[in-house]
């Protein structure tokens, strides 16, 4: 609970995953890869609720195994192309009708492992500050956008006009990007929105790399295993 609100935390797990088949539920470390949103959403005292919303029946089991709630979600929902701010309005529109008046959501992608508490925790205190509206997390970009360049017909050119791209790395602009780990937004605010989850008056909360781990492939799976073998 923060400013006397609730706070929703919501697990995003469809079954249909084509990159790595099962992979909300891959064994990542010994533990299913959506308990670990799970698990790290519960140490978060500000957190009232844990919700997975799923279409698939074996994370629901291995969500409710590990004390989150179930909400199906429609299979209209939970396609390829279906996007995840749709099934959060969803999901609201039946919060509300069941009476729950929770001011803020929180959005954990299960891909996301290694996000701490603490993540969770900043972000939830700049929703504190006032007017606030969503905050999310980033890192440091992998590629700063002034070194990127676009080729068209064999030509490359800078993705940016102008731009230096052999400018030493210490002269560089610091840039960032989103890392998935974790959303936090108005419930009220989300529902005027057709994709982003950031809206209204934003915030960040910048994580180092080793825990803005997200896996989408084998070989992040690979990697996010070597690192957990790496810590003391």
């Amino acid at each position: 609970m923060i400013e006397g609100s609730r706070v929703v935390a919501v697990v995003p797990a469809r079954g249909g995953s084509k990159s790595v088949l099962g992979k909300n539920i891959r064994l990542l470390g010994g533990k299913p890869l959506i308990v670990w949103a799970i698990e790290t959403a519960f140490a978060v005292r500000e957190v009232d609720r844990v919700i997975v919303s799923t279409d698939d029946r074996d994370i629901g089991r291995i969500a409710e195994a590990a004390g989150a709630e179930v909400y199906q979600r429609p299979d209209a929902l939970a396609e390829d192309n279906s996007l995840v701010i749709d099934a959060l309005k969803d999901l609201i529109g039946r919060l509300r009708s069941e009476g729950e008046d929770a001011d803020v959501m929180l959005l954990l992608e299960p891909t996301c492992p290694f996000r701490s508490p603490r993540d969770i925790a900043d972000c939830l205190r700049l929703m504190e500050e006032q007017g606030t509206d969503s905050v999310a997390t980033f890192k440091q970009a992998c590629v700063n956008p002034h070194r990127t360049w676009s080729i068209e017909e064999n030509s490359p050119r800078t993705f940016i006009d102008g731009v230096d791209p052999w400018k030493p790395r210490q002269e560089l602009p610091k840039a960032y990007q989103l890392n998935g780990a974790v959303y936090a937004f108005r419930m009220s605010g989300v529902l005027n929105q057709l994709r982003s989850l950031l809206f209204g008056r934003t915030r960040a909360v910048v994580m180092p790399d080793e825990r803005s781990v997200d896996i989408d492939t084998e070989d992040d799976f690979t990697r996010a295993e070597a690192a957990l073998g790496a810590k003391p």
